[in-house]
């Protein structure tokens, strides 16, 4: 059988890109997300190019939720060998401004929920000899003002990964994280900044470079979730068109 991937956030941008960056390496697909409109679109897209999909519309802020997903995906295919946390929310807010609810969603989809699917993926991974990759961000390693608690978010992100790869030295996993800058998706569709926000700050981790395709960075995490990257493990990849450099 196929290699099997399950990727959160791949109804659209960063993770549908990671999907068909990965279908393109044979692997089946697993894909969940909240936004089951597009979802389902998504699927019905990759299946009629012959690609074996399978999703799941659910709210992964909750832990319940994550650990269901993937026993989905090892119900239906019996095994998980690349596990994605693609999922992410951000919203631009002055740091004094922002709501307690808005500060809990974003931890709980951007670090609850991919801590969570380690603790269940990790065992399937195990078995296969398989990867667990987490999207992180520039703003990860970066001051990043008006996206305070997204920043935070991944940056915690970042530390999980290295602290999973440490405990996992001596099993046969590998576990990496990949990092972003600016990118041409839809995730940001709907945000709003507040007005007098000042821009020079914002400017100063655009970067000098056009914003990456999703397709570019989704070939760098299809890189690591190879075997012709066996000897990258506990790494934080950067795919940020150089932002992070300097």
């Amino acid at each position: 059988m196929s290699k099997v991937a399950l990727i959160t956030g791949s109804a659209r941008g960063l993770g549908r890109a990671i999907a068909e960056a990965l279908a393109r390496d044979g692997c089946a697909l697993f894909l969940v997300d909240i936004l089951a409109d597009r979802l389902e679109q998504t699927r019905a897209e990759l299946s009629a190019r012959g690609i074996r999909v399978e999703i799941l519309a659910t709210d992964i802020a909750s832990r319940a939720n994550c650990l269901a997903a993937v026993d989905a995906a090892v119900a239906i295919y019996g095994r998980i060998d690349v596990m994605v946390n693609a999922a992410g929310i951000v919203r631009f807010n002055h740091a004094l401004q922002v709501p307690e609810a808005e500060f809990a969603q974003i931890m709980a989809v951007n670090l609850a929920a991919p801590f969570w699917f380690a603790q269940a993926a990790i065992p399937h991974l195990i078995a296969a000899k398989g990867n667990l990759i987490n999207i992180v961000s520039q703003s990860a390693q970066m001051g990043a003002p008006y996206i305070v608690p997204y920043a935070t978010s991944k940056a915690g992100l970042v530390q999980m990964t290295k602290s999973l790869a440490m405990e996992y030295m001596d099993a046969p996993i590998r576990i990496n994280a990949v990092s972003p800058g600016t990118m041409a998706t839809e995730i940001g569709t709907g945000v709003t900044r507040p007005d007098d926000i000042d821009m020079a700050k914002v400017l100063r981790y655009s970067g000098q470079r056009p914003p990456s395709d999703a397709a570019e960075v989704a070939a760098v995490v299809a890189f690591v979730a190879s075997d012709r990257a066996s000897a990258i493990h506990g790494a934080v990849i950067n795919a940020d068109t150089g932002v992070t450099a300097g």
